[in-house]
């Protein structure tokens, strides 16, 4: 009789696939299920030296009966109801102690749920955020868990062995119970979402703003990640400006078309910072961008009526430097919101996400690895405050690097070039040195025709302002 395996994956596309090979790279038998039975039996023909470890069924009868008990099952498959059907056909199967593992794309939400429903079931449930991608997924993903801790502790020796390192510190944690480690996951891709769009605004700046042609674009990238830049997104930007296309020899990007697409996971971010009351405007404009990227006719629509934007900007009046520097002051408040968002998600559902942990974990394996995530770690282990802009260090980026962002962001509005990222976390960090905003007109407006009372600011009683006898009719 073959020997039972230690542990189950059911789902072989690109990212399983890749995974599967990381798991048993690191010495681990696994059982291997697709629902099409001749996906399974290619991706064993085709692991080479690593297919003795590998187990492949055609049944998921034969599958759970492969494993060894209490069974560990990986599911790597499309998120949603997907993920039900998988979990409802195994649970006859399954005994006591068995245990599911969601490493998908899950809604948090829907992971929570799964977690509680297991509680009531003859099985356990684990969510875990895979971040990384397909080369992440089979050299090493930055991976983030929720769920009952003993479970994590359960897959602990696991889960660290197939993760990247930093310098040799595994890239795997606890985020908290429930759908915490999905949650994390979700934030990770806000956030990538946002580094991603602005990375694309200071290319269009230099391109089309600049007139600097690829081979400098690639220059410039090369040279910002050998600086306070250095992370893998601009890293691949400069090899993406540098590749040509095999077929016309043209740029690589002259012939992409400039539509983005999206999985969710950076809308999911958006709607949640809303539900929270966070302001996450950088990650919200991100995910606008992508949706009007989308929108070709109406984009051409607009140039017809209202004329083809931008001009180029008059001479050089920004440097790559001084992007450089707006970029990094981008970058510092895209990432302070998305750590505002996980503090927050932290304190209303009682998770206790350790932030400081959260960015160790980043640094490596992850599609927003970066040096600065050092500093970050470090920051948030050390200060009192939640947001990130207020902690020594990064006190100092942004008063070092603020005012190129000013510039930046006005003078490629002046020219008609779109910067809505960059424009979004200049905004918030506007308004958070405000002391005394405008939303007092707000409010003056809400009591006006809602009754709603307001506040006054020498402390006493007002619970209406003087309007009159109007009709009030909002809410």
């Amino acid at each position: 009789m073959t020997r039972p395996t230690d542990i189950g994956l059911i789902g072989l596309g690109t990212m399983g696939s890749a995974l599967a090979l990381n798991i048993v790279d690191n010495g681990f038998s696994l059982s291997v299920f697709n629902r099409t039975a001749s996906v399974t039996r290619t991706f064993v023909g085709a692991a080479g030296a690593l297919a003795d470890r590998l187990t492949a069924t055609e049944t998921l009868e034969d599958f759970v009966q492969s494993l060894a008990s209490p069974r560990t099952i990986i599911l790597m498959v499309p998120a949603g109801a997907v993920v039900d059907q998988q979990i409802a056909a195994l649970a006859p199967l399954l005994e006591p102690g068995d245990l599911i593992v969601d490493a998908g794309n899950a809604n948090y939400a829907d992971t929570s749920r799964r977690v509680r429903a297991a509680e009531e079931s003859g099985h356990d449930f684990l969510g875990i955020g895979v971040s990384g991608g397909e080369e992440g997924a089979r050299h090493g993903p930055s991976i983030m868990v929720g769920g009952g801790r003993d479970h994590w502790l359960r897959l602990k020796p696991l889960l660290q062995a197939i993760s990247a390192k930093y310098q040799g510190a595994p890239c795997a944690a606890y985020m908290g119970p429930e759908g915490a480690g999905h949650f994390v996951k979700m934030v990770h891709n806000g956030i990538e979402y946002a580094d991603m769009q602005m990375i694309a605004e200071t290319y269009d700046i230099l391109g089309r703003g600049l007139g600097r042609d690829m081979e400098e674009i690639a220059e410039t990238f090369e040279t910002w990640n050998r600086g306070p830049l250095a992370s893998y997104l601009i890293e691949i930007s400069g090899r993406i400006a540098r590749s040509t296309d095999p077929l016309t020899g043209a740029p690589m990007l002259d012939v992409i078309l400039d539509k983005a697409g999206q999985k969710g996971t950076g809308r999911w971010t958006a709607i949640e910072a809303q539900h929270l009351g966070v302001a996450a405007p950088v990650i919200e404009a991100a995910v606008c961008a992508r949706n009007l990227s989308a929108a070709l006719d109406t984009r051409q629509r607009g140039a017809e009526v209202f004329g083809a934007q931008p001009g180029p900007m008059a001479g050089d009046t920004v440097s790559a430097d001084e992007l450089e520097s707006a970029l990094i002051a981008g970058k510092i408040l895209c990432y302070a919101q998305g750590f505002d968002m996980l503090a927050a998600a932290s304190r209303h559902y009682g998770w206790d996400l350790p932030l400081p942990e959260i960015a160790r974990i980043w640094r490596a394996g992850c599609i927003i690895r970066s040096d600065m995530l050092n500093d970050m770690a470090k920051a948030l282990a050390e200060s009192d405050d939640d947001l990130l802009i207020f902690a020594a260090p990064f006190q100092d980026h942004l008063a070092r690097h603020e005012a190129a962002l000013r510039k930046i962001v006005l003078t490629a509005m002046e020219a008609g070039l779109a910067v809505p990222a960059l424009a979004a976390g200049l905004s918030w960090f506007d308004s958070i040195r405000t002391p005394r905003s405008s939303a007092n007109m707000i409010q003056a407006q809400r009591d006006f025709f809602g009754a709603h009372g307001y506040q006054r600011t020498d402390g006493k009683d007002a619970p209406h302002g003087p309007w009159g006898s109007e009709q009030h009719t909002g809410a």
